[in-house]
């Protein structure tokens, strides 16, 4: 198998639970600057152009969720639950991520690393405004989850802690509001415990 990935938001999930899982993938750095994710063979296994992508006997995978996923059920790991009652949570949450807390916790990300990082210009201060007080509301609402819990879901580590955590290494540079909710900052500690959260992307990053 295959994981093309660059070093940016989405991405880092999936980096994350391959090496977590220790998946027999192959890394290829996808190098959205240069425009690598607009090749006619890169948009072959991605019409959206987007990282990252897992390609594997079967044919190309794309969307991180479904990444790690796919990754954690090839593994038999229980990142990805067997039982019907906690994959139907975990979707729960994972829908509610790309809707809300990632959503606006990558438009963030976006102004404070992205823009910078490729030279778009300044942030977009009616956006930031808009982003943080989106993530003011469902921050709340993570951390009234959290309440007495270690993990999201079934309090065990799931896919669903990988996706909803993905946006919180970059807390400081994105300017993520996190100061007030303790138990957000808890369960992120706890994801910082273990190495390849904290280091994702890999060595070939030294050379890239």
């Amino acid at each position: 198998m295959k994981l093309y990935y660059d070093e940016t938001l989405n991405p880092r999930k999936a980096c994350a639970a391959a090496r977590y899982l220790g998946s027999p993938v192959e890394f290829v750095r996808v190098h959205l600057g240069k425009g690598e994710h607009t090749t006619p063979a890169f948009l072959a296994m991605n019409p959206n152009g987007k990282v990252p992508v897992l390609q594997t006997a079967t044919g190309a995978l794309w969307e991180s969720n479904a990444i790690i996923c796919r990754l954690a059920q090839i593994a038999g790991s229980d990142l990805w639950p067997a039982d019907s009652d906690r994959q139907i949570e975990i979707v729960r949450w994972l829908c509610w991520d790309g809707q809300h807390f990632s959503r606006h916790g990558g438009n963030l990300y976006f102004e404070h690393v992205i823009r910078p990082k490729f030279g778009l210009g300044e942030p977009d201060a009616k956006a930031v405004d808009e982003a943080i007080g989106y993530m003011h509301r469902f921050l709340a609402v993570l951390d009234a989850h959290l309440e007495g819990r270690d993990y999201i879901v079934a309090n065990q580590l799931s896919v669903a802690d990988f996706a909803v955590g993905v946006s919180l290494p970059y807390a400081e540079q994105a300017r993520i509001p996190l100061a007030g909710y303790a138990n957000v900052r808890r369960w992120h500690d706890r994801l910082c415990a273990l190495p390849d959260w904290l280091d994702p992307f890999p060595a070939e990053r030294a050379a890239a």
